[in-house]
């Protein structure tokens, strides 16, 4: 990484003790390493992975020194260190490497990877004592051991080597996924070694952290998430990095984390965008920790109900080891998954792929109800989420804003969702019909139409806006939209999957695979004797749910990519903003022939704004980051129009 110093004033050539050191800022033509002297009043305190305070023009900001040159020849007079914000050591060697592996990968600046991995500082926690707690692990049978390939990986992870695998996890087995997680990690804990687990989003973390606490208590962990304020955050950072603990939770933040001894990560459900950082460089957790695996040796495991195809592709390439329930054993232990539209039921119900819940579907779960609590999924929220003319089809939209139309609940009017205009006699503007019809069903009306249907069985709603955690296993209709369907102890007696056609009908190039996956979520928490009921016309997808099968689905999903072209086959790139196009303009020859480059297409403004998409090789994909990331500097050093580059996008349309 190229270094400057900051020169106050010239002279002959001196040697003097410096500090290089990571300023805060975003700005591409920054990111760099900056020289500064360390004055005799620090010289003690100077350490490489501290906080400092630096002068840099006007203004005096954070950083992180990176590394001590001792008796360092400069020629010129470096402006010393304002003041060290912290004597606590929070970046540490490789995960400054990690952090620059990062940044290179997406062609984003090293500050912003830096961020994310070191949370903020609360001062009063560095005074604190901290306990180092180690778990209290019982003997039992390890669930991994049941899958193929599993025995290996024990014994391979038990005596400390290197194996990186992917695993689908079968339920109904102890535990529930945070059990069949934790008896990966089980060898590498019994060792005195230390793993680091990443799930999506607070809720996991929960769950996690509640068997955790079941198991092991609540101390034996750190727990690494935004969500838990920033005092609780960093305590627990402290003790992840200074080693008290041996096992470290987290959302995608705490992919980087520094933790001594480190033996196993292990990644759940790759294929949740909860995953990618929302602000740049828009990394995922997945790379992050393949990257970490690679540069430090670190075993890994990729673990989901699922399987994505970034996965697959590992599998295929044999770059990981697949972990997968043998067949007999599968059927045994998951439910019996049906379509509505297989050939039997269609003979006896033709109207059965038009019907939004058919009758294959109400007597399944009439006859659940009577044994425990059924779970139906849909797609959206809401009353009527969407609303159409009854004659034409046309979707309804405002007369003031062009916004969709929506019923908010039984006895509301239809009203807009962008600016909240009400509708009394609503007319279509395509025919003039005063006729109108539910374009999609939401939670709200499902609930309502089941209650309708069964009087004397209670209805739970939960949503995103007002999820429900955990019910008790009793009968009862569970309707849920995607990602916040409750758990129940024992499982569910009874899994509908409604609105397959609306879900699968989303114009994107990875829908098929994120329908699936959850489809695969919900499916996991019936019961192995319970049934599994998807509605819908007949898709490759619901023929992989049908089967059991993700893996296999998968693999199709990515010879079709392979053979086309497309991503995870090949790696991509979407460059956009006022500045998209004089960045295209500037690659040079090596990097056009590396790539091949779609677009522009135009982004109304003001300003005007370029997209483009390329795509390119794995084997190129340093050089082509590299080369965008380079210009991107050239660009903000020359206070060029700004322009966003997102590398491997989770969709290129």
């Amino acid at each position: 990484m190229q270094q400057d110093a900051l020169i106050a004033a010239p002279e002959l050539t001196r040697r003097t003790r410096v500090a290089r050191v990571l300023i805060d800022s975003s700005v591409p033509h920054l990111d760099r390493l900056f020289d500064y002297e360390i004055p005799d009043s620090m010289a003690t305190q100077a350490v490489a992975g501290i906080r400092v305070k630096v002068p840099f023009g006007h203004q005096q900001p954070a950083g992180f020194i990176v590394e001590i040159l001792e008796d360092h020849a400069t020629a010129m007079k470096l402006k010393p260190l304002s003041k060290i914000v912290s004597e606590q050591v929070t970046l540490f060697p490789e995960v400054l490497h990690a952090a620059g592996e990062v940044a290179t990968r997406y062609a984003g600046t090293l500050w912003d990877v830096v961020r994310s991995a070191v949370p903020a500082r609360a001062a009063k926690v560095e005074k604190e004592e901290l306990a180092t707690v180690n778990p209290e692990l019982q003997e039992t049978q390890n669930q991994i051991e049941r899958y193929e390939n599993g025995p290996r990986a024990m014994e391979v992870w038990s005596s400390g080597q290197l194996l990186r695998a992917v695993a689908t996890w079968v339920p109904n087995m102890h535990g529930f996924w945070p059990g069949f997680l934790m008896d990966a990690a089980r060898p590498v804990l019994q060792r005195g070694k230390r793993v680091l687990l990443i799930v999506p989003d607070a809720r996991d973390v929960k769950i996690l952290s509640q068997y955790l606490d079941d198991h092991f208590g609540p101390e034996s962990y750190a727990r690494l998430q935004a969500d838990d304020g920033p005092t609780p955050r960093y305590r627990n950072f402290l003790r992840a990095i200074g080693g008290h603990v041996q096992i470290v939770i987290g959302t995608r933040s705490a992919a980087l984390c520094h933790v001594p001894e480190l033996e196993l990560m292990i990644l759940w459900q790759d294929a949740d965008q909860s995953h990618r950082e929302q602000r740049a460089p828009y990394q995922h957790s997945r790379e992050v920790l393949l990257l970490r695996s690679t540069q430090a040796g670190i075993s890994l495991l990729i673990a989901s109900a699922s399987r994505s195809v970034e996965a697959q592709r590992l599998v295929s390439t044999g770059w990981a080891t697949e972990l997968k329930m043998p067949r007999a054993a599968l059927r045994e232990l998951t439910a019996r998954v049906t379509a509505t539209t297989n050939d039997f039921e269609l003979e006896r119900d033709p109207t059965l792929a038009r019907a939004r819940i058919p009758s294959l579907a109400w007597r399944e779960a009439s006859k659940a109800l009577e044994t425990g609590p059924v779970l139906v999924q849909v797609a959206r929220t809401g009353f009527v989420p969407a609303v159409a003319c009854q004659d034409c089809r046309t979707l309804a939209r405002c007369t003031r804003c062009q916004g969709p139309l929506h019923i908010a609940g039984k006895d509301s009017h239809v009203a807009c969702r962008w600016c909240g205009e009400q509708f009394h006699d609503y007319r279509c503007q395509n025919c003039s019909s005063p006729r109108i019809r539910a374009a999609s069903i939401g939670a709200e009306r499902t609930a309502d139409e089941l209650g309708l249907a069964f009087p004397k069985v209670s209805v739970i709603s939960s949503t995103g806006a007002k999820p429900v955690e955990k019910i008790p296993d009793k009968p009862a209709l569970v309707v849920a939209t995607p990602g916040v369907e409750p758990l129940v102890e024992g499982g569910y007696a009874a899994v509908l999957l409604l609105d397959a056609d609306k879900m699968l009908a989303h114009d994107s190039l990875r829908n098929s695979e994120e329908v699936l996956a959850r489809w695969f979520t919900a499916a996991s928490m019936a019961r192995s004797d319970g049934v599994v009921v998807l509605t819908g016309h007949p898709s490759p997808a619901g023929a992989s749910l049908v089967r059991y099968d993700p893996a296999g689905f998968a693999d199709r999903e990515l010879a079709e990519r392979r053979e086309v072209g497309l991503p995870p086959a090949v790696r991509s790139a979407i460059i956009s903003g006022p500045g998209a196009q004089r960045l295209i303009a500037a690659l040079d020859v090596e990097t056009r022939a590396r790539v091949q480059i779609h677009g522009p297409t135009v982004i109304d403004g003001p300003p005007i704004q370029h997209r483009y998409v390329l795509f390119f090789s794995y084997a190129d994909g340093h050089e082509v980051t590299g080369a965008l990331r380079h210009l991107r500097s050239s660009m903000s050093a020359a206070k060029d129009p700004i322009v966003t580059i997102t590398i491997d996008p989770y969709d290129v349309l």
